[in-house]
């Protein structure tokens, strides 16, 4: 087991430019913290390296084989960690590749420049939950490995396909699939409980201000809206997220 006790040895340099999505972009790696996050990198089988505060014991449960594990000084773990109290374990995963034209699933789910890191997280935890096959995130989106994003996620990442991909070029495949297309809107849409579900589907969500871009609304099946029954003006988008999915399913 290696040990690092200065903040300034080049690997925990390297590190810490993972904190930013250009490198996380460039490596094709991300960082998870905590004990729950780094189990579950453990079981996916995409973890490189696993990284823990001197002042840390990692669980006797764990089955990390030889994945290199590095012991470090505390003040290196909170300068890796973006919460305000590290658990003390930190791990280096590999982000996994796609090959589109493998999926054959029949539920998705679709985002459209959404940038609220834990919106997000939580409509990719909702998407595990209710056992949608992919999700494809479209542009202007928050990155999918922010910290935040992953945090919210409590694991999601990898559970199930997310991608990065052309919304249009999307629905244009899962069209041709006769998968239904719905998109989200407050015009010209739909109750969503007045269309018939069959257990295939794929949803479209957009931009928390905005909604999902009117060039993208054009093209889908239908568009769907969830009514209003107090005084909200609008229902966050990640809960909305949820009615939908849990709704489509069936």
């Amino acid at each position: 087991m290696k040990y690092i006790h200065s903040a300034n040895n080049p690997q925990v340099k390297q590190w810490k430019k993972l904190l930013t999505k250009k490198e996380r972009d460039k490596t094709g790696t991300f960082l998870v913290e905590g004990f729950h996050l780094v189990e579950e990198a453990i079981l996916s089988g995409r973890i490189e390296e696993i990284v823990v505060s001197e002042n840390t014991g990692l669980p006797p449960s764990w089955d990390y084989g030889d994945i290199p594990v590095t012991l470090v000084t505390s003040d290196i773990i909170q300068s890796l960690s973006d919460t305000e109290t590290p658990q003390g374990v930190i791990a280096i995963c590999r982000q996994p590749e796609f090959n589109t034209d493998q999926f054959n699933g029949n539920k998705y789910l679709l985002i459209d420049a959404v940038q609220d890191p834990g919106n997000l997280g939580t409509m990719i935890r909702t998407a595990d939950a209710a056992g949608v096959d992919a999700i494809i995130i479209g542009d202007g989106s928050v990155d999918i490995y922010n910290p935040k994003v992953l945090r919210s996620a409590q694991g999601s990442h990898f559970h199930l396909p997310i991608m990065r991909g052309k919304l249009n070029d999307w629905i244009s495949k899962l069209k041709k699939e006769s998968i239904p297309v719905y998109g989200t809107a407050l015009e010209d849409a739909k109750e969503y409980t007045d269309i018939e579900t069959t257990g295939k589907f794929a949803l479209i969500v957009g931009n928390e201000g905005s909604g999902v871009r009117k060039s993208i609304l054009s093209e889908t099946t239908d568009n769907l809206y969830i009514p209003i029954y107090g005084k909200s003006e609008s229902l966050n988008v990640a809960i909305a997220t949820g009615i939908l999915l849990y709704y489509l399913r069936n």
